[in-house]
């Protein structure tokens, strides 16, 4: 009788330790918020983690500087020289005090730009691209709409200062700051702490505005930031953060306090990297369907609750699906036919064996017939 009872608690102490374990939801509620808008993305992925509002169109106030940045970095040459004109000089809010005939190179202007949020530096930036601010709006309202898909984006300067016109929303300024992360000039600058500025007027040191950026222990996971506020946008903030294996990107707009504002994005910061992970596909992956084999031509993300597991299949048509626990579809992509013949029937459904069923249906009887083995050892021994 004690022999069977070792057995039976040696089979179930293998059984919990090697089978993976099948996490239910954490689901926690959403959070709160102060802020009137705001919207969480995966960086890689881009599928939405939490959204309030984030359709509505609201003024952005600086986090317009985020697409002057990548508008510039993407146009222009860094190392050209950029002379300040009398109305950059004379530009009020925040500046990095620039001098009127200033001779400026343009990675430098970027630099006050997104640190120390400059005003002077985007009218200066935006005339030397486009000749004046109002063609430079017009140009880069092209370039957000052709370029990053924007759908309800409307700006008239090139740095958030008021005007009833200059509008857009959380969910088109998550899809700015996706894009622009791609670049790593644009990652360099928005991640950068603290720089020395040395001008004709101002010699100083620079520290980004954002204070999560210099704050424990968000300093080790926030990855970029930038800061906004005037009377009628209220605080508004864009923050990177990466941790393990997901990336978020976490707008928030309109707050009526600062304190408001930061403390809705610790509460997003905290939502997403404790609760979501971001999961990949390799390019060049193969899958089958209906005889017919599928590729995928670059490397694919998606996100998904954290610790739970996924199936993929692929339909007809060679679109990918990404499949929950309870048979959700979390996220989808088309495949290429693959048309390398070599490669013909080499390859199976992912997460499958040569049974084609999931992998972790399985793992039971592998594991118990582990057991079984352990217990005929058992037996020879004693």
């Amino acid at each position: 009788m004690k022999k069977m009872l070792l057995i039976i608690t040696t089979l179930l102490t293998i059984y919990s330790l090697l089978v993976p374990t099948v996490f239910a939801k954490s689901d926690p509620s959403p959070p709160t918020l102060l802020s009137e808008a705001a919207i969480v993305i995966d960086a890689k992925s881009g599928e939405v983690l939490y959204e309030k509002n984030g359709k509505t169109q609201k003024y952005p106030a600086s986090l317009t500087k985020i697409a002057t940045a990548i508008y510039a970095i993407e146009t222009a040459d860094l190392d050209e020289v950029v002379t300040v004109s009398k109305n950059a000089r004379h530009t009020e809010g925040t500046r990095v005090y620039l001098e009127e005939g200033e001779q400026v190179p343009l990675k430098k202007l970027l630099q006050g730009l997104l640190i120390n949020s400059g005003n002077d530096a985007g009218v200066a930036i935006a005339e030397h691209l486009s000749g004046s601010v109002d063609q430079f709006a017009s140009e880069i309202n092209s370039y957000l709409k052709n370029e990053i898909g924007v759908k309800n984006t409307h700006f008239k300067n090139p740095h958030g200062l008021f005007n009833p016109e200059h509008v857009t929303t959380a969910e088109d300024l998550a899809a700015i700051t996706q894009y622009a992360m791609k670049n790593e000039v644009f990652r360099n600058i928005f991640g950068t702490k603290k720089l020395e500025w040395n001008g004709d007027a101002w010699d100083t040191t620079l520290f980004s505005h954002h204070k999560l950026m210099r704050q424990k222990p968000y300093e080790e996971i926030v990855t970029g930031g930038k800061t906004g506020y005037v009377d009628q946008s209220g605080f508004t903030l864009a923050t990177t953060a990466e941790k393990e294996n997901i990336s978020l990107i976490i707008i928030t707009l309109n707050s009526d306090t600062q304190r408001g504002a930061y403390n809705d994005t610790m509460k997003l910061l905290e939502y997403g990297l404790e609760n979501f992970e971001t999961s990949s596909i390799p390019k060049g992956k193969t899958f089958m369907a209906e005889g017919t084999e599928y590729i995928t031509s670059e490397k694919l993300y998606f996100t998904h609750p954290l610790n739970e597991l996924t199936n993929k299949q692929v339909k007809e048509d060679g679109s990918l699906q990404i499949i929950d626990r309870n048979g959700e579809n979390l996220a989808s992509f088309q495949l290429e036919e693959n048309n390398d013949k070599e490669k013909a029937g080499q390859a199976g459904n992912a997460d499958s064996d040569d049974s084609g069923l999931p992998m972790e249906n399985h793992l039971p009887n592998l594991f118990i017939s582990i057991g079984l083995s352990i217990v005929d050892l058992f037996y020879k021994y004693t």
